[in-house]
C-alpha cells in the first residue's frame, strides 16, 4: 500500500463513508466488496482528484473473455454458446473474441480483454495446445491476476485448470467400430503434428490398432479444414485405405468429397468417421458417423472452474477429462 499513504486512504474513506480497509480492498482489486460500495469509493477518488488505479479505470462488473480460433468451424460457435449461456446464468457477461487469419492474434485479444477489465478468460483451442508456442504468455497473464481456464490442449508447464475430451478413448471407439465392420486398412486424417490433441489422437490410434491384429493404420497430417480433409483423404485413399477417421467434421466432409471425386461411394466403398458432432452435421449426405465431443459438459466445467477462481478459490491445476461418444449414422458400412 506504499502508493496510498494513510492520509490519502483516510481522506478517501471519509469521502466515501467507508472504512480504510474497504478503500484498500477496492484499490487493490480484491473481491468481497459490494458493487455500490466499490462505486462510491471510485467516485470519492474522482471527487478528491486522485487518478483511479489503471486496472480500475475501465472495470466493468462481471465481464468474462472467451477467445476462440474461428467461427468457420461450427464446433467453436457451439462452445461459445454453451460457455456464454453458463456465464450468463451466473450473472456474468461473456465477451467473445475471435482470431482470424490476418486478424488479431491471441496475445492481442488477451491484451484487449485485460484492458477492458475482464474478471477472467476462457481459451478454446488456443496457443496452449501448440507445443511449439511459448507458454510464458500464460504465466504473465497469471502474474497480472487474471484467472483463466484452457479447453482442448494440455501443457504441464501452464498452471491452470484444463478441460479436454479423452482423445485416446475417441480413437479406440472409432477403430473398434471400423474393424467390427471388417475394415483392415484404416487412415487417420488430422491437423499439424505440433498440436496436443493431434499427438494424443495419433497415440490413441496406434494403441487402438494394436488391439486389433491384422488392422493397419496410415496417418496423414493436413489442415483442419474441408480442403485439408480432402487432401489428406486423397493421400490415404492412394495408400489403399477403405476407412478414414478424420480429426474434425469439416475434414470428414472434405474426405467424402475426395472419395466422390474418384467415383467411390460413401459408405459402400469408403467409410468415413468425423470428430466433434458439430451442429447440423447429422444432416449431411450421408449423415455423418462421428465422435461427439461432450461440448456442454466441457463448457460448463470450464465455467465452473473459472468462476471458482474468480471468487477466490483457486481451481486445481489439473486436467478435467471428458469421455466422447461414437455416434453411428450413415457414413460407415461394411468393408468392400
Amino acid at each position: 500500500m506504499a502508493q496510498h499513504p494513510p492520509a490519502r486512504l483516510a481522506d478517501i474513506a471519509a469521502q466515501a463513508g467507508v472504512s480504510e480497509a474497504t478503500v484498500s480492498r477496492v484499490l487493490n482489486g480484491r473481491p468481497g466488496v459490494a458493487t455500490p460500495t466499490r462505486e462510491s469509493v471510485l467516485a470519492a477518488l474522482d471527487v478528491l482528484g486522485y487518478e483511479r488505479p489503471l486496472r480500475l479505470r475501465q472495470r466493468s462488473a462481471g465481464l468474462i473473455g472467451l477467445i476462440i480460433p474461428e467461427l468457420d468451424n461450427p464446433i467453436f460457435p457451439a462452445f461459445a454458446q454453451v460457455i456464454g449461456q453458463a456465464l450468463t446464468r451466473q450473472g456474468f457477461t461473456p465477451v467473445l473474441a475471435t482470431q482470424s487469419p490476418g486478424g488479431s492474434t491471441e496475445d492481442e485479444l488477451t491484451e484487449m480483454l485485460v484492458g477492458r477489465g475482464v474478471d477472467g478468460i476462457v481459451f478454446v483451442s488456443g496457443l496452449h495446445a501448440d507445443t511449439s508456442a511459448d507458454t510464458g504468455r500464460y504465466e504473465r497473464l497469471r502474474a497480472q491476476g487474471v484467472p483463466f481456464v484452457l479447453i482442448n490442449g494440455f501443457s504441464a508447464r501452464i498452471r491452470a485448470p484444463f478441460v479436454s475430451p479423452d482423445e485416446h478413448d475417441a480413437m479406440r471407439q472409432a477403430v473398434r467400430h471400423l474393424t467390427s465392420l471388417g475394415h483392415r486398412r484404416i487412415g487417420l486424417a488430422l491437423g499439424p503434428p505440433r498440436f496436443v490433441p493431434v499427438q494424443r489422437k495419433v497415440e490413441g490410434f496406434h494403441a487402438a490398432l494394436a488391439q486389433h491384429p491384422g488392422a493397419q493404420g496410415r496417418i496423414q497430417h493436413s489442415l483442419y479444414t474441408l480442403e485439408g480433409g480432402q487432401a489428406a483423404a486423397a493421400a490415404l485413399l492412394d495408400q489403399g485405405c477403405t476407412a478414414l477417421v478424420c480429426a474434425s467434421d469439416m475434414m470428414a466432409l472434405g474426405a467424402i468429397r475426395a472419395a466422390r471425386q474418384r467415383g467411390l461411394s460413401v459408405p459402400r466403398q469408403v467409410s468415413v468417421i468425423g470428430y466433434d458432432d458439430s451442429p447440423l452435421i447429422a444432416f449431411t449426405d450421408p449423415p455423418l458417423t462421428t465422435i461427439r465431443q461432450p461440448v456442454t459438459a466441457m463448457g460448463q466445467a470450464a465455467v465452473r472452474a473459472l468462476l471458482e477462481e474468480v471468487a477466490g478459490t483457486p481451481a486445481p491445476h489439473s486436467e478435467f477429462v471428458f469421455h466422447p461418444e461414437l455416434v453411428v449414422r450413415g457414413s460407415t458400412a461394411s468393408a468392400p
